[in-house]
Formats: structure tokens, sequence, C-alpha cells
């Protein structure tokens, strides 16, 4: 069964009894009077006759008894206490007589007041009051929902609300909880039995949830009080204050009703009494809930201990909101609410438990506390689910703590041990690679081992645990492997971890180097990480470094000599040469430079004369002692040496070494034996040096090496050849050993061509003809040695006796006869070496040229190879025997002086002249006039002549481009000026100095006029800028300034003034001065709307929607917005038909004349009656009645007499309306008939089309013939003869077109069907007058083509061609043009002619049967136009008599006099005339007629077309004879 709804009196809060209870909503308990059972708790501040019998009376004139007697000292009964009227009273009827009631004290008419307090929170729904008395003439409604503490209003009630509670609105209730003051039950009436009714929820206000906490707050109280603030009284007691007169003014109240309900949130459906109250009467209503849905409280206010998973909310009618259960798993039965936890969980749970046991902790107890851990095969609700956590403390976090559950997406495992960061293990009792010494103190738990990744062997187990040392690999060493064993370096991840430091020998002191980059400890001078290369400007020592030149021993025997050797010699030796030894002679050489203490294998270079072998006795003497370690052992004795046994050397000490040479096996010594010495040489044995001595791999490696490689032998070959690398590498540790370090190079500055040497043997890189590892030293065959190298000798083979010359001056050595420095020079005075002659030179020279035999230092101001000619200055002729010398030139002054001019002269001997070559810049016979392009005082001595200072732009070889004596310019060119033509003429600009003058392009509309003259402007001489006009920029003044327009005027371009605000910028079009504006803005300076929109554009902009077709233009009033509508169209944008028009929009049609006569009547009739409501509005504001007379009413009786007759004859004339309707049906009969009779002349009018189209193909067929204009005469007659059959005065279409105009305005009723009847016809013809069109198209291009050029020369003529007398020329005889080729075509074009007369005729025939036709719809349509005339007389007489009667009310009404009720019976007279026909009836009708007018309209469209489609064929027939 479906739930029922009980409500009373309050439809927003009604009862739902349902079969379910309140098990799936909401359930209240019943609502009633909640003053039954608490007369206890109902007081009254006023009560007569408690203190004792009170007096009393009534106002009434019905009763005869009207004072009564009060006695209120016992509570009411209806056989001893009738008189008591207690407040009790109001809540039982106690007396169905209506005997019983509270009655306040006489007089007291204010503050008093009536008190219900309840012992609970109540739901308050409404009161009813019934007085016995007036009602109060003001009273308040208060309510308490605190027990009394605070109160505040319901409602005021008063009768007089402004005036009483001026502070209260009494504008009626618009929200339900507003407090306004109510008027309406407080007035004086009824005198009793009045009714104050109040409900809390008025039901005009709806209410969207009646469960809101708002509404709920508004029904809520605990106390309900009644104040009665003013009594009705009838106004005696103002006046009289007495007793008896009080006696009748009181408060007395038959019942009070206070219905409302348990307040139980929605969640209970019944109540129980409040402990404590006592009180059990029938249909009490107790005040304390009988809670469902797990609530409690005496109004269901919270919910039940341990339900407070979810908030506590009022019950709603299909949501209870229960309160759910916390879950604490078992761990718990205390929980409490947390919000914030709820609206964490979406809404969804809210319950915090409190108080966990079992060692669990969390909101519902799911966790375990800490040092405990979640059992994983236990359930949550277990006793005995956490476990303690096992963690060693020392290496743990927190002390021990361990996971509490197990969840893998955050790393959690029940019972797992939280370690330290550096701590493992299960029980986190380990340290983690790569760390050491588990602590408790530590807070990380473990140290970092802090192993170097790259000298560690493992990485998983970098240290020891214990001891923290890191295990290293094979060449790492430190506690954290971070460091290379000596002689290794580069920690890096290599599995040795380190690399050798692989040092040279040599090169560095020892084979240790820097850990981090591998740098060895280098000797003096080297470099490179192994210190194996040589810094630049050093070099390594070769073994035969130290090697004494025989050239410069000491000690020769008397018969020693030095050897050159000759050039063509290959080069075997070192130094200048060899030293010449005969047998038995030596050289003795001092040796003091040894570098380091060691044996030395001396070995001598020599070169034999003979095939002889020879030997050398050595004996070596020390000048001091040997202090070494290593030579201290030999005693300082002259010995006997083989050059094959090696000898001790050490430094600081000198050594003299003896050689004798003698011939090997020979017993005497012969002269003419000599052997050839070039050098000695110490070769150091470099096994005993550190590095190659031993029996250490490396070292026997070197030693291996050394022999492989042959770097000794090397040595003792010459020429020497090119050495290994691996020897010289060898070879420069073995000299960083014996010198400490490489040598300098300390190559010659001047003789060498860098500071730089080889790198072995320190060979300096010579410059030519320099020797000597420095190159300080010329060559043999050279001399001169300085910057440039040395220079060879070159001595002439046959004057010198020796290639050698002198190594400082160069000289040679001369044979007799010769001389000069080469020996290749003749004596003094002679020439032509080596057969050498005397000079030549005609007594003027002494000596020539040794070669050339050129005379020298020729005299006697002679020149020329051998003194035969003057110097320039001079002439004559200076020949030997010739008996001339040569004199100076005449120009105009001696040569030497400071007046010659001149370069040379010659004389003429034709003219005995003196013809003198003038310098540049002079000229005359004398050279005493400036030349053209120069200027000065050459005819005075010291003058000159100088270039005229005209920067290039003269022409150098005119004579008066500058001024001769000034040098003034005086003919600039190149567009130049100036006295020195150093700037640009006026109106050019430019580099006059680089001839780059150009002429101002300055724009006249642009530039100031002032800078202007015979429209050429000037400009800046140097830039070209011009002088722009105010605002205009530009180089050339040819654009306006930014943000300017109006380019061209004089006063220059005007500023844009664009909008700020509705502008993209402030730039415009230089022309127009339009700005570039944003969407929705227009206007030159953007602050109007753009097109087609209106409005404020700083407001807003519209759009126009002007409607396309009832629109004049899409741009609406750009202030109003209003559209400009055409006839016909009406409204803001033309969307509606206008007044006087009717149709479906836009086919607007205009209504029949008859509607503005009606219209204007009917606006007419209403201007008069706002007229009379206007002034029936002034009297009764003004209040005065005018006066008026009988006979003034006689005359409105006869006034209205004749308004009745008028709508009589009203009633007439619409039944002679009816009449008119008939005529116009048959009207519309013959409208069908000649329909019919317009679809015959339009199978006519194909055939006309059809003949028009064979035509037009006759026409096609003549131009493709071609022909001219020479025969336009005839065709013009035989247009002129068409035209007359066609279109003449008296023509039958002429006479149709005047028929059709007297009859166009009557028929008009089938336009519409008509022309659709004809789109088809109608779109043939547009299809032939587009052909036409063609035609004429081609015609005209066909007369272009005839000629036009040389019109007064050909006397073929052309198109537009005229003789004298002004006729045309076109064609003739000889003519080869269209016009003779189209003779040929004219027989064509008359049988053309022919067939368009026919045609004519044909047209002239169906034009005629179209007349007739016309004449008789003529006809017909005049007999109904006559009809309609009668009908429109009889209408307009009518309206005129309508009209006087109007005229004659508006007349009375507007008189002076004229009283309310004359213009009231005027009024009710015409309203209530009526007329023969209802509204309805009359509007259909008047729909009729217009439909009828409308269709006759069509009539005129009809015949207006059919005109058109005439025209167009007779314009095709003109066109077709102008073709001709």
């Amino acid at each position: 069964m479906a739930p029922v709804a009980r409500c009373i009196l309050l439809p927003a809060l009604c009862e739902w009894v349902s079969p379910h209870g309140c098990t799936e909503g909401s359930c209240y308990p019943a609502t009633g009077n909640l003053l039954i059972g608490r007369a206890v708790n109902l007081t009254a501040t006023s009560t007569c006759g408690l203190n004792g019998p009170e007096q009393y009376c009534i106002v009434s004139h019905l009763q005869s008894d009207k004072c009564f007697e009060c006695s209120s000292q016992h509570r009411y009964d209806p056989y001893r206490h009738r008189n008591s009227h207690r407040i009790e009273n109001v809540i039982y009827l106690m007396d169905r007589n209506g005997d019983t009631w509270w009655q306040s004290v006489n007089g007291e008419c204010e503050n008093v007041g009536i008190r219900l307090n309840l012992e609970a929170e109540f739901h308050f729904t409404h009161l009813i009051m019934k007085f016995k008395t007036f009602r109060p003439a003001a009273m308040i409604i208060e309510r308490s929902a605190d027990f009394g503490r605070t109160w505040r209003p319901y409602r005021y009630f008063a009768s007089n609300c402004t005036k009483t509670f001026p502070g209260v609105s009494a504008n009626g209730l618009h929200h339900i909880n507003d407090v306004i003051c109510e008027e309406r039950y407080s007035d004086i009436e009824p005198s009793t039995n009045g009714e104050v009714i109040y409900k809390v929820l008025d039901p005009a206000i709806h209410v969207k949830d009646p469960y809101s906490l708002d509404i709920q707050e508004l029904l809520r109280i605990t106390n309900l009080r009644i104040n009665f603030t003013k009594l009705n009284t009838l106004g005696d007691d103002l006046l009289d204050r007495r007793f008896d007169v009080l006696q009748k003014y009181y408060y007395a109240l038959y019942e009070l009703v206070v219905r409302g309900s348990c307040f139980c949130y929605g969640h209970a459906s019944e109540c129980a009494p409040v402990p404590g109250v006592d009180a059990r009467e029938n249909g009490m209503i107790h005040g304390r809930c009988v809670c469902k849905h797990n609530t409690e409280g005496l109004n269901c206010e919270r919910c039940r201990h341990f339900h407070h998973d979810l908030p506590w909310r009022p019950a709603e009618v299909e949501n209870p909101h229960t309160c759910r259960e916390c879950n604490c798993n078992g761990h718990s039965t205390q929980c409490h609410f947390d919000m914030a936890v709820y609206l964490a969980t979406g809404n969804i749970s809210g319950g915090v438990c409190d108080d966990c046991q079992h060692n669990t902790m969390g909101r519902n107890c799911e966790t375990c506390q800490p040092f405990y851990y979640q059992d994983p095969v236990r359930d949550i609700r277990d006793p005995r689910v956490c476990v303690a956590c096992d963690c060693d403390p020392v290496g743990s976090l927190e002390g021990g703590v361990c996971d509490s559950h197990t969840d893998l997406d955050m790393g959690m495992i029940a019972g797992q041990c939280r370690c330290k960061a550096h701590v493992k293990g299960t029980r986190c009792d380990d340290c983690k690679e790569g760390y050491y010494g588990l602590s408790q103190n530590d807070p990380l738990g473990c140290q970092p081992c802090n192993c170097d990744p790259r000298g560690i062997i493992m990485m998983g187990a970098p240290c020891d645990q214990i001891s923290g040392d890191c295990s290293c690999k094979r060449y790492v060493t430190g506690r954290y492997c971070n460091q290379c064993l000596p002689e290794y370096w580069g920690l890096s991840n290599d599995l040795a971890g380190c690399r050798q430091c692989d040092c040279d020998f040599g090169g560095a002191f020892n084979n240790r180097c820097v850990m981090e980059n591998g740098q060895c400890d280098c000797r003096r001078h080297l470099i490179g990480r192994q210190c194996s290369e040589v810094q630049p400007g050093y070099f390594c020592a070769p073994l035969d470094f130290y090697k004494y030149e025989a050239e410069d021993a000491t000690g020769h025997s008397p018969g020693d000599s030095a050897l050159e050797p000759t050039l063509s010699h290959t080069v075997t030796w070192t130094g200048p040469g060899f030293a010449r030894v005969k047998d038995g002679a030596g050289l003795v050489l001092t040796i003091d430079n040894i570098p380091y203490a060691m044996e030395y294998d001396i070995m001598i270079r020599y070169e034999p004369e003979s095939t002889e072998d020879w030997e050398a006795i050595v004996s070596i003497t020390s000048v001091q002692l040997p202090s070494s370690l290593r030579c201290g052992n030999l005693l300082p004795t002259e010995q006997l040496y083989t050059v094959t046994l090696p000898f001790c050397f050490e430094p600081s000490n000198r050594y003299v070494v003896a050689i004798r040479f003698q011939r090997h096996g020979v017993s005497h010594r012969h002269l003419t034996a000599f052997i050839l010495i070039d050098s000695l040489v110490l070769i150091p044995k470099y096994t005993e040096l550190p590095g190659l001595q031993g029996t250490e791999p490396e070292a026997e490696q070197r030693r291996e090496e050394m022999i492989r490689y042959m770097c000794l032998d090397s040595f003792m070959i010459t020429p020497m050849p090119v050495l290994a690398e691996m020897c010289s590498k060898l070879i420069c540790s073995i000299s960083s050993i014996i010198h400490d370090g490489a040598l300098p190079c300390q190559c010659d500055p001047q003789g060498s061509v860098s500071g730089e040497c080889d790198k072995v043997g320190g060979q300096c890189r010579c410059k030519p003809n320099v020797m000597g590892r420095r190159c300080d030293q010329c060559a043999p065959g050279t001399y001169g040695f300085g910057v440039s190298g040395c220079t060879a000798c070159d001595c002439h083979s046959e004057g010198s006796s020796s290639h050698q010359c002198d190594p400082a001056s160069g000289q040679c050595q001369c044979r007799p006869g010769a001389t000069g420095r080469q020996c290749s020079d003749c004596q003094p005075g002679q020439w032509g070496f080596p057969s050498c002659s005397h000079c030549q030179c005609n007594g003027h020279a002494d000596i020539c040229d040794s070669r050339t035999g050129e005379c020298r230092d020729c005299r006697d101001d002679t020149a020329g190879h051998l003194c035969e000619r003057c110097v320039d200055g001079f002439f004559g002729n200076p020949v030997l025997g010739s008996g001339e010398h040569c004199r100076p030139c005449p120009c105009p002054g001696n040569p030497g002086s400071d007046h010659f001019n001149g370069d040379s002269c010659q004389a003429d001997h034709t003219s005995n002249q003196i013809i003198c070559n003038c310098k540049q810049g002079y000229t005359g016979s004398r050279c005493d006039q400036c030349a053209p392009g120069h200027y000065g005082n050459p005819e005075q001595p010291g003058g000159q002549c100088l270039p005229c200072r005209c920067n290039g732009n003269i022409d150098t070889q005119d004579a008066e481009s500058c001024d001769p004596r000034t040098g003034q310019c005086l003919k600039c060119q190149y567009h130049t000026d100036g006295p020195s033509c150093a700037h640009c003429q006026h109106g050019y600009y430019g580099n006059a100095l680089a001839h780059d003058c150009r002429r101002c392009t300055c724009v006249t509309a642009g530039t100031l006029q002032s800078a202007c003259s015979d429209g050429q402007c000037h400009c800046d001489r140097q830039t070209g800028a011009c002088a722009c006009r105010e605002n205009v920029a530009g180089h050339n003044c040819d654009e306006c300034a930014p943000n300017h327009w109006n380019y061209g005027q004089d006063r220059g371009c005007e500023s844009c003034r664009c909008d700020p605000q509705h502008a993209v910028g402030s730039h415009c079009n230089m022309f127009t001065g339009q700005c570039h504006c944003h969407p929705g803005f227009g206007g030159k300076q953007c602050t109007e709307c753009e097109q087609f929109h209106w409005g404020d554009p700083q407001v807003q902009c519209q759009e126009c929607n002007c409607h396309p077709l009832a629109s004049e233009m899409a741009q609406c009033d750009r202030l109003t917005g209003v559209c400009e509508c055409r006839e016909g169209a009406t409204g803001t944008r033309c969307e509606e038909c206008a007044r006087g028009f009717t149709g479906d929009f836009p086919a607007c049609v205009q209504c029949h004349p008859c509607f503005q006569l009606w219209d204007d009547a009917v606006c007419q009739i209403k201007r008069d009656l706002e007229h009379i409501q206007y002034t029936a509005q002034k009297i009764l504001e003004s209040g005065a009645t005018p006066v008026v007379g009988d006979t003034r009413i006689g005359e409105l009786e006869r006034k209205l007499k004749e308004v009745q007759d008028l709508i009589t004859e009203i009633a007439l004339t619409d039944g002679r309306m009816m009449g008119v309707t008939r005529e116009l049906n048959t009207t519309a009969e013959e409208e069908r008939a000649l329909r019919r009779t317009l679809s015959n002349l339009e199978r006519e009018l194909r055939d006309i089309n059809a003949t028009v189209a064979y035509k037009q193909n006759l026409l096609d067929d003549y131009l493709t013939s071609g022909f001219t204009g020479s025969k336009l005469h005839q065709e013009r007659e035989a247009e002129e003869k068409c035209n007359a059959s066609v279109s003449g005065p008296l023509s039958p279409v002429e006479q149709s077109k005047e028929t059709r105009a007297i009859t166009e305005d009557l028929l008009d009723a089938s336009k519409d069907n008509f022309l659709r009847a004809l789109a088809a016809q109608n779109k043939s013809l547009n299809e032939l007058q587009q052909k036409a069109h063609d035609l004429d198209k081609k015609v005209h291009h066909l007369s272009h083509k005839v000629g036009r050029a040389g019109c007064p020369d050909s006397r073929c003529g052309g198109t537009g061609c005229r003789d004298d007398w002004g006729n045309s020329v076109c064609g003739g005889e000889g003519c080869n043009g269209t016009v003779s080729a189209s003779v040929t075509a004219l027989n064509l074009a008359r049988n053309a002619t022919d067939s368009l007369n026919a045609a004519n005729e044909e047209l002239q025939g169906v034009l005629k049967d179209i007349a007739s036709l016309t004449l008789d719809v003529k006809n017909q349509a005049m007999n109904t136009l006559e009809k309609a005339q009668k009908k429109k007389d009889h209408f307009e007489n009518n309206n005129k008599k309508l009209k006087d009667f109007i005229k004659k009310i508006r007349d009375f009404l507007t008189e002076e006099g004229a009283d309310p009720e004359s213009i009231e019976k005027v009024a009710l007279q015409v309203l209530a005339i009526t007329l023969p026909v209802n509204r309805t009836t009359l509007d259909k009708m008047v729909m009729q007629i217009k439909d009828s007018l409308s269709n006759l309209s069509n009539i005129e469209g009809v015949v207006n077309q059919t005109a058109q489609h005439i025209s167009r064929a007779k314009e095709l027939l003109d066109k077709a004879k102008e073709a001709k």
C-alpha cells in the first residue's frame, strides 16, 4: 500500500505514515495542541478577579445586561465558579455555550502577555486565537529556543504597522524567515469571535527543503510568548479615564491553540514524557523522543554511544541518515566523530576509535603500536594480532621500530626492521656494503669505507667491516686505495689500477712521477711527461759531439800545412777542411771541456793521399791530478795508446793530446808522404752510464737496441747516415745524463734562420753560404758574414789565381793586368775585360764602364753613352770635332735659376729659333705662360704655375675653365659649384670630390614650397635630405610621419587621432586616414561602431541585423539601431509588415484603400476616448462637479439618438458590403476565365519564341559569312519599316499598350499563378536576350575590325571616317576590306529581311488577338469598378456622418460645465452600441476583401510581364535589322 500523507494546515510539514516506519526514511511524531497537559506551564501577566471579584462591562446595544462579575480565585467550575476566567480556560472549551475564556484586568491595555513554557524542544507549526472582545490593536508573537534566555519575534500585528512598529517592514512576506508586521488581524471588527491565525511557514512562500537547518531552526521553540501591546477601543477612553469607562476595555480570549509536535529531527515516530513530568492527559504531545536510527537525546540530537562513524544529521524523506557503529576491529568500545577525517575519506567514514587495546592504534585500531607489527597469519580482530618487533637497537631506527604491516606499494613488510641508513640485515645488525664499524651512537649506523672505486678490487665488499681497510688493486696503495705505488701514476678503473711512470732513464732524475698526471722529474731543459722531449732552443749532444778540428791544432812540425778541399769534392770533413800532415809529423790538441767523468773512445777522422797504411801514436797528459772517483785510479803520466783503447776523462781538468802520424811498417820517413787529418773525436763509453749498465732487463734491452739499430756505428761512417728514431731517443737520454740536461742551441742570430736547432746534434738552420753547428762562419769560397749570410767570392777564373777570397773584404788574388775585387776588371781608362781597350768619350770624360764602355762623369753639360749630347736644359752639338759646345736653354731663364720652366729645348734651324719643351703646367715658346688648368705668374723670376684647385671638376684642356692668374674655378663640371668646385650645385647633392653629385629627388607634394622653384626642389647638398612640410617624413618627403595622414596638403600631414582603445595602433592609412580598428568598431578614427553595427562604442556595439529584403540598406541608425525600411515593412529591423499592409512577411501586400478610412476613424475614436479618460481623471482629482442644466442634458440625449441612428446606418452598410462581397466573387470567376485566355496567349508566345530562334540562327550564319557597314543604309530602311509595323503609333501593339494602361490597375488577381505558368517562357526569353547581347558585342567588334587608322589618307575610309561634307566613308571599288567581302552576302541579307517581315506580320496578328482579349477584360473590369466606386461613395458618406457624430461628442466633452454624470451617461451609451455582426465575423469579411483585392493585383503584373516580353521581342527585331 502506498504511503499516505497527513497534513495539518501546513503543506510543507507533513507526517508520513509508511509501512516501513522509520527504517527507510524520516519519521515524525504526531502533531497536536501543545497546550494539552501543560496548563501549569501556561501563564498570563494579567487575569481579572485573581484577588477578588471585579466588575466588567461589555460593548453591546443588543443585550440588556451589560456589566458582569469576574472572580478567578478558583479554577473554573460550571456549577460553582462559572465566573472564573483564568488562562487555562483557553485550552479546553469547557462550556459548549462559550462561557469559558481568559480575561485580563480592566483598563490594562498595554504589555499584557501570555507565555507557554515547554519542558523540551518542540516543533511549532501554527497558532490560532479566538477573542471574546475586540482583537488587539497591536500584538507580538515571540519565541525562545533556549528556555527563555533569549527571545526573537515571529510576527508583529497592528492596525497601523507604520505608526505602531515603525522599524518593522509592512510590505508583505518575501522570504520564509522575514519578520514583518501584518494588519489584517488587528481591525476593530468583529467585536467578538475574531480570530488571529499565524503559520510559521506561510503556504504562499515556496520552501525548497522543509528539513533544512534554517527551517528547522525557524520551527524549533522551547518557549512561546504573546504580547498584547495595544487594545482596540471606541476612543472614549482617550477623553475619559474613569473607572466605569475602562470597565469595558480588556483582553478576553475564548480559545488558544498552539499546534506543534515533538522535535526529533525525523529520527522518531513517537514521543514519551520527559523525565520529571508526570502529566499524562489524553492527547498530550510529550517532549522526549523515542529515538530510532541509532540516535539518542531528548530530541534525538546526537548519535548513540559507539555509533559515530557518520555525522549526526536530521533524517530526510528517503534518507534516514542512520548513525553507523564505529569500526574498531574489536579492540575498543569507545569512539568519537571527527569531521576532518570524514571529509578526508570523501564523506564515507568519520569515526575515530578511542583507547585502543591489544597494542593497537589508529582511527579504527587497525594498526599496531610502535615496536609491534601485525601478524600476517592472524585476523585483524584477533587480540594477539600485534607481535613485538625483534630489531637490533644498535642498527635500527627509533630504537628498534619495525614495519607495522605489509604494504608492497610502500615497501613495507610486517615485522621488517627499519635499519639506519648504512645498516642492513633482518635485525639491522650488519653494515651495508661499502660501510664498516656498526655503532649505536652513529645516527647512520655505520661509517662509509670511502674507498676510491678506481683502486679497489671488488665493488661489493670494498673494505673490511671491522677495520675499514680497503682492498687495493696491484699497483694501488693507501688505506682508501686512492694512491698509486711509487713509479706508478694515473689511478683509474683499469685492472691494475695505475700505470707505470716509464720516465726517460736519461731525461728524468729517476723513475718516479706525479700520481695525478704522471709527470716525471725532468732534468734541465727537458720537457714532456716522460722527460723525453727537448725544450725549444736546446738539443741533445750526439756521440761525436766532442770533436777537435786538426786545423786548430798547435805544435805543427815545420813541414805541416793546411789543405783546403775543392768545391767539387764530396764533403767528408768537418770544419774548414783538413790538416795535411807529413810522415813522422804530429798534432797537439788541448781538451778542457769534458762534461762527465767516464771513459771515452778516441777516434781520429782522416783521408789518405796514398794507399799506404798509417798509424797514430797518441800521448795524453792531464794538467791536474784526477780527482773523480771514476778516473782517480790512473796516474798522470804520459802513456801511449792506440786509437782503439778508451781513456778516462773527467771535468774540471785540462788534457794535452799529442798525436804523431807515421806510415805503418816502414823504418824511414818519406818527405813527400802526407796524410789528411780532419779531426779528433771523443766518444763516451755509454755502457758505464746509469740505465745502460748492469744486468737489469731494461739496461740489457737498451744496450741491445744500441747495437741493433747501429747507433754507434752511424758515427763511424762518412758521410754519417740519418739516425734511426730509436737511436735519437737513446742518444738523447745518454746526452741528458752526461750533460745533466739539454744543451742550448746558441744559434748565431746573423748566420742562422731561427734560434732553434736539430733535436740531436744541435745543428742550426744556416743562411746561404754559412756553416758551423752554430752557423757562425762563412763557408769556404764565401765572404762577408752578416745578416744575409755570406756572399760567394766569384773570383774570375782568368783574372784570379785562386777561388778563395779575403773572408772580410772578399778581395780575390788577381793576376797581373787584372784588377777589381773579383779580378775581373781592366785598368782605369780601359774596358772590355779580358780584351781591354781605351774609353771613347769625345773628350768630355776620362773613365768608362769596364764592361759596356759607357762613359762616366761626362763634363761640359754633356750626357749620353759617349758624352755625345747635351744634358736637359742645354742645346748644341758636343761631338768631338764639331766645333760646338752645349749652351743653356732660355726658357725663359737659364737652367738652375728660379726662372727656368722648361725641361729641355732644341734649335729650329729653319726658323733659327730655340723651341722650349715646358714642364707640366707651363706653355708658350719660352714657357712663360701657364697651361690650361693652371694659374700663377711664370713671366716673373721666381714665379710658378700651380694646378687650379678645382678638385678635378673642370676640363683641364679648357683654357677658360679657371682664372690663369687667381686660380678661381670658372667652369665647374659634374654638377658642382663654388670657387673650388667643392660642393654640388643647387638642386643636387652628394660628394663633389668624388664626382658624385646627383639631382635631388624631393617630392613636391611633401616639400616646403620655399624650397622649390620651377618644379624643382632643393635638398641638403651633402645628404640629399629634403626640407619636408609639417608632419611629413622620408628622405624625399614622400610619406607622412608615423601616425599622420592626408599627404600632399599645403599644411603638411594631419594627425590620425586613432582611438587609443578601439584602434589596433595609432597609425592609419596615409591617404584616407582610416585607422585599423579592433573587431566591432569602425569609423575613420575607430570612434564609431563598425559597418552594419550601432550603439555607443564606449559601452557596446550591436549588429544591425536589418532584414535584407525589407530594408533600404544594411546599415541602421548608428545611435538608435533603427533600420530604414522599405514601403510595407516596419519594426526596428524591418522584420514585420507595416500598418496598412498584410500577408506573411516579407510578402507584405498593401491593404485595400478602405482600410485607411477605417483606420483613421478608429485612431480618432481612440484619441477621443483617451481625452475623455484624461478629463474624467482631472475631474476626479479636483473634486469639482460641474453644474449641468436640463437643457444640456436634453442636448446630450439628442446627440445620443444621433449616435444610435448612425450605428443603425452602419448595420445597413454592412449588408451592402456583403453584396459587394458577392460581386467580388463573381469577378473572381471572370478572372479565372481570363487566366485560361492568358494560357492560350502563352502557347502563342512559344510559337513566337521558336520563330525568333530561327531568325537568330539565320543572323548567326550571316555573321560568319562576313558583311560590312557599306549597306547599313538599306538595312536601316528595313529597320524603320519593321519598327513602323511593330511599334508605330497606329500599330496594334501600341493600341494594346494603351488598353493595357487603362486596365492594369484593376486586373491584379492572378499575377502569381500566371507568373508560375510563364516561368519556362521567361527563361527562354532571357536566353534569347543573352544571345542578342552577344550578337551586339560581335557586331561591335566587327565594326572595330573594319578599320580606323589613316582616315585622312585612305580612300577606303573606315568606321567613323567622314568626308568634307560629313558623310560616312567606308569601302568602295578596289578596297580590300570587309565591305567588299560583304557584297557577296547582300542577297542573303535581303532574303533575311523578307523572312523578318514575314515574322513581323505573324507577330502583328498575334498582337491583334491580344488586344481584342484585353478589350473584353477592360470592359468587365470597368463594370466592376463602377460598382465598387458606388460602394465607396456610400461608405464615405457613412464615414462622414460618423466623423460628424464623433466631433459632436468631442465638442460636448471639451465644453466647460460637463458634469461627471453626463459624461458617464454618454460613455455608457457609446459602449452600449453594438454592430449588427460580431468582431470575428467582421474581421473575417475584411480578410476576404483583402484576399480578393490582392488577387486582383496579379492581373496588372501579368499585363506588365506580357508588355515586357513584347518589348524584348521588338528589341531583338531592331538589333537584327541593325545587323543587316
